[in-house]
Parts: structure tokens; C-alpha cells; sequence
């Protein structure tokens, strides 16, 4: 393993800013242009969010779109491996202890 995570940071809406794209709505027509139809909620959730999944022919639409290659949409992160605490033992509760009941005074 080599210790290493790997993340990605996703670049959209800063392409299409400097395409003139400001409005998620900017998008979807030029998509379904291409063949690609999704949902004015996709689109938004597209552009404003980083997608964990993406298919190849969004991909490529918008790489035709914004005039650029996927390495400019998506650039990977390194980030070095959060190290592994060793295990902690389990904490053992305190067991109960029977109460004892001492008659007070003046008690038969």
C-alpha cells in the first residue's frame, strides 16, 4: 500500500464561468444538444456539487462543451494516509455493587 488517499477536486463551475456560463441553466441545453438529457435537478446538482460518479458520455459532453480534456474538470488530490491509531483496549464498566441497607437508629 502507499499510503496515500487519493481525492479529486471538480472544476465545472469555474470552466464554465470562464466560458460565460454563470447560470446552471446554461447547461442543459447544450447537453441535450449533445444527447445528453438529464433533469434541471441533475444539471444543478451537477455543476453546484462534486459528483461521485460521472458517465464517460457526460464526460466527454462536457469536455465538448467547455473546449477543454477531463484533466481540467477533474484534478486528483494526494493526501497523505490518516495513520491507523492502534486499537484501544476495551473499557471495562465499573460493576455494580450491592447496596447494603444498615437499619438506622431507632429501628426495630
Amino acid at each position: 500500500m502507499s499510503g496515500k488517499t487519493v481525492s479529486y477536486r471538480w472544476h465545472l463551475r469555474r470552466l464554465m464561468a470562464e466560458a460565460g456560463m454563470f447560470a446552471t441553466t446554461d447547461m442543459g441545453p447544450r447537453l441535450s444538444a449533445r444527447g445528453i438529457d438529464l433533469s434541471r435537478e441533475q444539471v444543478y446538482r451537477l455543476v453546484t456539487g462534486v459528483p461521485e460518479r460521472l458517465s464517460l458520455p457526460v464526460l466527454a459532453a462536457l469536455c465538448d462543451i467547455l473546449d477543454c480534456g477531463p484533466g481540467d474538470l477533474i484534478e486528483p488530490v494526494r493526501k497523505p494516509a490518516r495513520k491507523e491509531e492502534p486499537a484501544a483496549e476495551p473499557q471495562q464498566r465499573p460493576r455494580p455493587v450491592r447496596a447494603r441497607v444498615v437499619p438506622g437508629p431507632g429501628a426495630r
